[in-house]
């Protein structure tokens, strides 16, 4: 599944052959991230939704992510300013979407005390860097 923010590009690099394509539903971040997770979960049985803006993402890091689900009910891949550029569950908790201060350097570290007060365990990936602004993009060598 592919979401898109306001609408979907038919002829992008992603196929639709390839993807299930939809627009995100919601009036901020956590709504939208736990509308896809909700619509995710009625064909997967594990799910992990990643962001479009970290560029040091890579497959091995995703399939990582999967691979901790196997053992954790949680997979976390924090991203340096506060929030994360990946999340994952083995199944679907809406609790994770409450009480989060989105767009902020608090998000992570609130998603973690809502897994821990589920008494869950949380895998956590590598640190990365995502890119909100363009002197974060220029810092990997590319110019917009």
């Amino acid at each position: 599944m592919l979401f898109y923010s306001d609408f979907v590009a038919e002829h992008d690099e992603w196929s639709k052959d390839d993807f299930e394509k939809l627009v995100q539903q919601g009036d901020d971040l956590g709504a939208r991230i736990k509308q896809a997770f909700e619509l995710a979960f009625q064909k997967h049985s594990k799910v992990v939704i990643i962001g479009s803006d970290c560029a040091s993402l890579t497959v091995e890091i995703v399939e990582e992510a999967f691979k901790a689900l196997e053992a954790f009910p949680f997979v976390v891949g924090p991203a340096m300013d506060g929030g994360y550029y990946l999340l994952g569950m083995d199944r679907f908790e809406s609790s994770l979407f409450e009480n989060i201060e989105w767009s902020t350097d608090q998000v992570f570290d609130q998603t973690l005390k809502a897994i821990k007060k589920l008494n869950k365990s949380c895998y956590l990936l590598p640190e990365l860097s995502d890119i909100d602004y363009e002197e974060d993009w220029n810092e990997y060598g590319w110019q917009l």
